[in-house]
């Protein structure tokens, strides 16, 4: 026998609670047989809640002093190849090959200094119990900043034809504006697309208040929305389609939007599209620029359409396509 100091953590929601420490002389059997114990002990009482939760919400500190970012999943699925534009056998054979892929519907919250911003808004399904699991009310979020206008994206801003967030100012890119509000635009498109232009008018309308407007930036040039955001185009997906730069005591992430849907191919393959795109011409272009930038800079990004827990690193791989690691939920918190 060895002597052995066995030390389990006990985390609800992704936070630590308590650490037990037991130091003894015990065999491996039964360091085995105490473990099992120890969790038929706590199961019970919160894991299968904590582990349906932290599906949902997880908090990655960027910088420990003034950044943290909370991921609200609406949730976990599988998207279809059926959405794929561009995409050859051989590609799908090598990243795709049981046909589906996974998927999310993502929104986050950003805590920046004094600042509580929310990016996109999801469907809303989820995102008010989401943000009360997170010990935040809707009157607590300053800010509100989206990427584009889709439904999935739009979605938790109203309540029952009411804005949602009282005290919030809605940051939308003018391009963007421009293009929701066009009657032209809308006529364009067929009768079955026209609805998403009376969901983002309706928005557009309860927050006319505390609207505000802004030109994205380019990558290398861009003025401050607020201290340490800043916006950059990434246009294609929409006519107004942009990301957000967060940067604190050098710290950054990027928070992409849909510059990619399905993460399986579109990172190995840039210039695969997708169905809805309004413009994949310029969607794959906004998509090879950022990949490029942000692997060459190593910074971290978050997808509103990537698989728990949303974050990870991009990095270039020898076939010209780029490598996406996922973070581990084990860094957050």
């Amino acid at each position: 026998m060895k002597k052995e100091c066995l030390d389990i953590e006990l985390k609800i929601g992704g936070r630590q609670t308590q650490t037990l420490n037991f130091e003894s002389r015990i065999s491996n059997v039964e360091t085995g047989m105490l473990f099992v114990l120890l969790l038929l002990l706590i199961l019970p009482a919160g894991h299968l809640k904590a582990q349906e939760r932290r599906e949902n919400v997880i908090t990655f500190d960027i910088d420990f002093e003034s950044l943290a970012i909370t991921l609200l999943s609406e949730g976990q699925g599988q998207g279809s190849i059926d959405i794929l534009a561009g995409a050859t056998e051989e590609m799908l054979k090598q990243t795709i090959p049981d046909g589906a892929f996974p998927n999310a519907v993502n929104a986050f919250l950003v805590e920046m200094g004094s600042k509580t911003i929310l990016f996109d808004a999801g469907y809303g399904r989820e995102l008010f119990d989401n943000l009360e699991a997170y010990g935040k009310t809707v009157a607590d979020i300053d800010a509100i900043m989206l990427t584009h206008m889709h439904g999935d994206h739009i979605g938790g801003l109203l309540r029952n034809n009411k804005k949602s967030f009282p005290a919030a100012t809605l940051y939308i890119p003018k391009p963007e504006y421009d293009y929701w509000m066009s009657d032209e635009a809308m006529r364009k498109q067929p009768e079955s697309r026209r609805g998403g232009f009376i969901d983002a008018r309706n928005v557009i309308d309860a927050y006319k208040d505390n609207l505000r407007l802004f030109v994205p930036g380019t990558i290398d040039e861009t003025d401050e929305l607020l201290p340490g955001i800043r916006s950059i185009a990434a246009y294609g997906h929409t006519p107004g389609h942009t990301g957000y730069m967060l940067e604190s005591n050098g710290s950054k992430i990027f928070i992409w939007g849909d510059l990619t849907h399905a993460m399986a191919i579109q990172t190995l393959y840039p210039e695969v599209a997708v169905t809805y795109d309004l413009d994949p011409a310029q969607a794959v272009k906004s998509r090879r620029q950022l990949l490029e930038y942000l692997s060459e800079e190593k910074i971290r990004i978050a997808g509103m359409h990537i698989q728990f827990p949303a974050i990870g690193d991009v990095r270039k791989n020898k076939a010209n396509g780029y490598d996406f690691i996922l973070m581990c939920d084990c860094e957050g918190r």
